[in-house]
């Protein structure tokens, strides 16, 4: 096809709903010009073709036989557009959801959540992507990310969904026979870290600690490391609301604890969401208020 002979849509569209509507008022408003642009655009298609497409008489405008052979074509075209158009928009509306998040907030938070999610919207597919990388957001892609950062480095516009109370924990046994008392006892040691992240080194910076020798520090998946720790392997920088019960029944103690210094908040693609995009997010932000702020 030879794209270059074909006049500009917008024209062909200007004549397809005058023909709809026998006025360039009406016309306009459902194109959401005004009525001289859709003039304009008769005109433009008039030049093109060097034939008369609308007669005036008087306040009442009608096709030419030439206009109403063209508006025919234009009908069955742009509804072959719009069955493409729409079936394009199922396609899209009914592809699963793709999140990404840490390990550790899949496990901790997320999953213990998600049958009400499926009870309550069964209609919609989740694909749930846990990893330690950050994953870019792209159409087609991963729709929602649910990111981490510190409060201190939370952008204004960022969509908050829990604020945590970070600490480090070990277990009774380990942490007692170090015979702790500021943050750079810590560093003789063994550390768990989550892949990906350098929150070990990064806290203990924070602290002014300077390291006389290298740490003694494991990395895995998040969702790995606190078996890890209730086992006595090392101990880890976490979120208090990941380790309030075993706190609380003495398995685990707590050091330095730092308040409300953690956000995790939804990152979306920019535009409008996909309805099942817009049904997770809501969900997602519905959780946190049937119960207490963290």
């Amino acid at each position: 096809m030879n794209w270059r002979d074909l006049p500009s849509l917008n024209a062909l569209k200007a004549l397809a709903v005058l023909a709809e509507t026998s006025s360039y008022s009406r016309a306009g408003e459902k194109l959401n010009v005004t009525h001289a642009a859709v003039m304009q655009q008769v005109k433009v298609l008039e030049e093109h073709f060097g034939l008369q497409l609308v007669a005036r008489s008087g306040r009442k405008i009608t096709l030419t036989e030439d206009g109403r052979m063209l508006a025919l074509e234009l009908e069955a075209g742009f509804n072959q557009i719009r069955h493409g158009v729409d079936k394009l928009a199922r396609v899209q509306q009914n592809r699963p959801v793709q999140v990404t998040m840490s390990p550790a907030f899949a496990v901790k938070w997320l999953m213990p959540r998600l049958a009400d999610f499926q009870t309550r919207h069964p209609e919609v597919t989740l694909l749930l992507n846990p990893s330690g990388k950050i994953m870019d957001l792209e159409p087609g892609g991963m729709d929602v990310a649910i990111r981490y950062c510190r409060s201190d480095t939370l952008t204004k516009d960022a969509d908050v969904l829990i604020v945590l109370d970070l600490l480090v924990v070990g277990t009774r046994e380990l942490v007692s026979a170090a015979n702790i008392s500021a943050p750079a006892d810590l560093v003789h040691l063994p550390w768990l870290q989550e892949l990906g992240t350098s929150e070990v080194p990064d806290w203990l910076t924070r602290h002014g600690v300077q390291l006389d020798r290298p740490l003694m520090i494991s990395h895995m998946p998040g969702n790995l490391i606190m078996d890890a720790v209730k086992r006595g392997d090392g101990i880890t920088y976490t979120a208090r609301q990941w380790v309030e019960e075993e706190i609380r029944t003495g398995q685990l103690v707590e050091l330095f604890p730092e308040e409300r210094i953690g956000v995790f908040f939804i990152h979306t693609l920019p535009g409008e969401m996909r309805r099942s995009v817009r049904m997770f997010v809501n969900w997602l932000k519905r959780q946190v208020l049937v119960e207490p702020r963290q």
